[in-house]
């Protein structure tokens, strides 16, 4: 899963709309964004495979910290926390938090069986990643509802907010679509690198442009 987390923050403008779209997407991709630093540190661990699917080409050995559900639901609290000690906004904070949790869900549904229920636990997965066209439409409906809802929630002050926005959507599609047609990473480092530097890019890329943006009362 990958622009669907996006799609769920791009919704959840609608309920959090004095939330900035960059936090709204750095909760949907809280664990994407730690992943790639405990692949590094040596605390997760994952392989490629090559193969005729795209999607099925990394194989996620063990991801306790960053993608287990009783540790999204830790993750989603403290997002939560920081968030409401930060804002006192406290419907945003639990929106950032049902974001963070929200990850496992969706990942548990396309991922092969490697999403664990807590450290330890045995990983689960109902696989809809074997089918590409079936990940393919899921995401891309989820996507299109998801971009729908944010673009009828707000509109652009500026043309920064114009623009920019939908320079980032043309990027996630990019991306996306790039990403099915791509060579695996070379190395786990440069797949790690790779994941934080585009994680955060779409994070603070959202900011920016949602910050030129103003709710629709």
């Amino acid at each position: 899963m990958f622009i669907g987390h996006y799609a769920l923050a791009l919704a959840a403008k609608r309920a959090a709309p004095r939330t900035s779209l960059g936090t709204l997407f750095a909760a949907a991709s809280l664990a994407d964004l730690l992943w790639p630093v405990f692949l590094l540190v040596g605390w997760e661990q994952a392989h490629v495979v090559p193969g005729p699917n795209p999607f099925l080409t990394l194989w996620l050995d063990s991801i306790p910290i960053s993608h287990s559900l009783i540790t999204l639901i830790g993750w989603g609290a403290l997002f939560a926390l920081f968030y409401r000690m930060r804002t006192g906004e406290g419907r945003a904070a639990l929106v950032g938090a049902l974001l963070v949790v929200s990850h496992w869900v969706l990942d548990f549904v396309t991922h092969r069986p490697d999403m664990p229920l807590y450290p330890g636990g045995t990983p689960l997965g109902l696989g809809l990643w074997n089918s590409v066209a079936g990940t393919i439409v899921v995401e891309g409906v989820m996507f299109v509802a998801g971009l729908w809802l944010y673009a009828t929630a707000t509109r652009a002050r500026d043309r920064i907010g114009r623009y920019g926005f939908w320079a980032l959507i043309a990027l996630l599609v990019l991306s996306y679509v790039g990403s099915l047609f791509s060579p695996p990473p070379p190395t786990q480092v440069a797949l790690a690198i790779g994941g934080i530097i585009f994680g955060w890019l779409f994070v603070g890329w959202a900011g920016w442009g949602d910050k030129h943006r103003e709710s629709v009362a």
